[in-house]
């Protein structure tokens, strides 16, 4: 008999050995430990332990055979929680439990619990800015909603009444054979502008804090050499622990923007060619970035840098 509860305090150690038994791919983070659940979901301030149920098999002596964990996303302006956005964070199930009902039962649950709080949409796995947990142990550079080369959590959700939205591709660029292009407004740049490093940016606001804070990020700023204005800014993120998996420096590509007056004269092609240039003088092999399908113009840019897909993630809401 399957028996359910919510998450008590004794439960990271069950949650990380079902981890390390039942989930895996080049987005996941392994081995998982109960430290590091603590440290990226469940110490986060608006963790709540009714938003993650834990399923048991009563007939083999309370064998964890899967959980699933739900959160919200920010208001507007990111100053606290909108209970109005749910988000499935995460759900996962022991293999040779799965289609038994079991995730089903996991699911309605969490729903019930967004929907008591006040959830009008609820979005199947996170996704910017709607990640509140588990950055930096899934998903990559960012949140990428469900993973397509987890096939059958995209099933699933279909089948639960969950429509497909948004498909975002996760992009790699290997950095050892990474070459910055050149062109006559390259050379114009190199020639006008100049790069600073900021190290470990100020969190601007308290949603980036409470997402970021456990992470070494740095913000490439390019800036005209006559007016000293600012053209721009790219941030990038040191991707531990889950790089530690795959046995290489790499860092994530998270807010690229270029200032209105600047756009369309090739300053984001300079800046990360730059910024990508001099991380991989720093002994970084590889920066993940993660762009929607629609975003056409980012999908361009990073296919002239180098950037190829490895994976692409699935976003599915439920109205």
């Amino acid at each position: 008999m399957i028996r359910y509860r919510s998450f008590q305090n004794t439960d990271p150690a069950l949650i990380a050995e079902l981890w390390r038994s039942s989930f895996s791919g080049h987005g996941v983070m392994q081995p998982m430990s109960a430290t590091l659940l603590e440290y990226f979901a469940f110490s986060k301030p608006y963790f709540a332990y009714d938003g993650l149920i834990l399923a048991f098999d009563e007939d083999q002596e309370d064998l964890i055979v899967g959980f699933g964990h739900a959160g919200f996303g920010p208001l507007p302006d990111r100053s606290q929680l909108d209970l109005e956005t749910g988000i499935i964070s995460l759900m996962m199930v022991r293999p040779e439990y799965r289609r038994q009902g079991i995730g089903t039962e996991l699911l309605n649950q969490l729903e019930g619990y967004l929907q008591t709080c006040g959830s009008q949409v609820i979005y199947a796995g996170g996704f910017k800015p709607f990640e509140p947990f588990y950055l930096g142990i899934y998903g990559g550079s960012e949140l990428p909603g469900t993973l397509e080369s987890l096939p059958d959590a995209g099933d699933f959700f279909r089948t639960q009444g969950y429509q497909e939205e948004e498909r975002i591709q996760v992009l790699e660029c290997e950095l050892a054979r990474f070459r910055p292009p050149i062109d006559r407004r390259q050379i114009a740049l190199r020639r006008s502008s100049i790069i600073e490093l900021v190290y470990d940016p100020i969190p601007s606001d308290w949603w980036d804090a409470c997402t970021f804070c456990h992470f070494e990020r740095v913000r490439f700023e390019i800036f005209d050499n006559q007016s000293n204005e600012c053209m721009g800014s790219v941030t990038l993120w040191m991707m531990e622990p889950l790089a530690h998996s795959w046995n290489v420096r790499a860092v994530g590509l998270i807010d690229l923007e270029i200032e209105e007056s600047f756009r369309q004269q090739g300053v984001a092609t300079y800046l990360v060619g730059e910024a990508l240039r001099r991380l991989g003088e720093q002994g970084i092999w590889m920066v993940q970035a993660q762009v929607p399908t629609g975003n056409t113009v980012a999908l361009k840019l990073f296919e002239k840098l180098g950037f190829t897909q490895k994976d692409a993630g699935l976003i599915f809401a439920k109205h």
